[in-house]
């Protein structure tokens, strides 16, 4: 039998959420980014956080588990065989910056999240840190960032200034700034589109560690309805490197680019 989302995460089908999302931090914790396990484990976790999704692959793995995802193959045991011969399946990067969105009430998701189109390795833990107070910084980080991404990915056209107000505790200086001028787009198109964006934390990982700065891969679902969509919501599916600055003693969020999937 082909081996199920549940046996890449090594966790049993009546687990927890919190139990999947504590069995994935500990498998991508020692990979590098490059390595191929890396799309595989996310896309794991992507499915099994996810309520609705995890449901209808519990049916279908039920009934029928012929077709259950398969794990790429470990790699070879060759000193080069990686470093030589770029993984096939790993997903391209381009350099992350900021445009102004476009009218359309689904470009309006990008706006909330405060940056362009720009795709993200799927993977964590680039670095880590050696330092217990280094150590205890990132967690803090970390905490931060999934505390900040539902107000910062989220908003409501018929209340937009509170929209707006939740979202700024979160802030830099520099990334208020940012966020003012994108969410003046917002002001302008919400209204006509009547777009409101609900954001929903699944899971998040540590990209980069440091002493006053630290990257966070956090995944997020975001529902979008629209008048285009006024009852059933789009979903889009993103991943979002939120970067970390410790100002006077707290974790802010000082940048974000995101990568967003519609399904």
């Amino acid at each position: 039998m082909n081996a199920t989302w549940y046996d890449v995460l090594d966790v049993d089908p009546a687990a927890t959420s919190d139990e999947i999302r504590a069995a994935w931090r500990r498998a991508v914790a020692d990979l590098d980014p490059t390595d191929r396990r890396f799309r595989v484990l996310n896309q794991a976790a992507e499915v099994l956080l996810d309520p609705e999704r995890r449901a209808a692959y519990d049916i279908e793995r039920i009934a029928d588990p012929e077709p259950d995802p398969e794990p790429e193959p470990e790699p070879e045991p060759e000193p080069s065989a990686e470093a030589d011969d770029p993984d096939p399946s790993a997903e391209p990067v381009e350099t992350p910056g900021r445009t102004i969105p476009l009218v359309p009430g689904w470009a309006l998701v990008t706006v909330a999240g405060l940056v362009a189109a720009a795709l993200v390795v799927a993977g964590v833990l680039v670095s880590k840190p050696s330092d217990a107070s280094v150590e205890d910084g990132t967690q803090q980080a970390q905490a931060a960032a999934e505390r900040a991404i539902v107000p910062l990915l989220s908003y409501d056209a018929h209340h937009l200034d509170q929209s707006a107000a939740a979202a700024q505790p979160f802030l830099t200086t520099n990334e208020k700034e940012q966020y003012d001028k994108l969410f003046a787009v917002v002001r302008q198109n919400a209204p006509r589109t009547g777009t409101v964006i609900q954001a929903k934390y699944l899971a998040s990982g540590i990209v980069r560690s440091g002493t006053d700065r630290v990257d966070v891969l956090v995944f997020v679902d975001q529902a979008t309805r629209n008048k285009q969509h006024p009852r059933t919501p789009v979903v889009y599916k993103n991943q979002v490197t939120v970067t970390m600055a410790k100002v006077g003693g707290q974790w802010l969020v000082d940048d974000l680019t995101t990568n967003e999937d519609r399904s």
